[in-house]
């Protein structure tokens, strides 16, 4: 079973003239995770992880991720965010996403809502939250995308850095 002790945030967009999958690629090269097989997780930060800068991870390596993803044609605006945070109790932590055709403000509100509520059906309280927003008008004649992601990170990896 793994349970990660470490974890780091990141985001990106994406430009291409060719296809929403270059684009999606694109924004996950600038979230600097692209060389990486991503596996959907779900919300939940385990007790006590430690959120640490964003490293770079062997190419091919199979990591968890919690994934925000928008994609779209030109004109259109495509966010993506992800708001993680932690209860004042010192259980586990949350994170939540958000995704569309929306403005920055409207998935910063969104999150927030999301992640007041996730604690609040459990009886929590978050001591804090923040979040990731990326966001992008699609330029005409191309394809867009936007990531942002909470990528949670195999012990061995951070032991030789921290």
């Amino acid at each position: 079973m793994f349970i990660p002790r470490y974890f780091f945030v990141t985001g990106g967009t994406g430009i291409s003239r060719v296809s929403e999958l270059n684009a999606f690629d694109k924004a996950l090269q600038r979230a600097g995770i692209a060389q990486s097989n991503l596996v959907h997780a779900t919300s939940i930060i385990p007790p006590s992880a430690v959120e640490i800068s964003p490293l770079s991870l062997p190419p091919g390596s199979i990591v968890f991720a919690v994934l925000a993803e928008a994609r779209g044609g030109e004109g259109e605006r495509v966010s993506a965010g992800i708001a993680w945070g932690m209860p004042s109790d010192g259980s586990y932590g949350y994170v939540v996403e958000a995704h569309g055709s929306k403005s920055y403000g409207e998935i910063l509100r969104e999150l927030r809502s999301k992640i007041v509520e996730m604690a609040r059906s459990r009886g929590l309280r978050l001591s804090y939250f923040r979040t990731r927003v990326e966001t992008l008008r699609v330029p005409k004649g191309c394809y867009g995308a936007a990531v942002a992601a909470v990528v949670f990170v195999p012990d061995q990896l951070v032991e030789g850095i921290t």
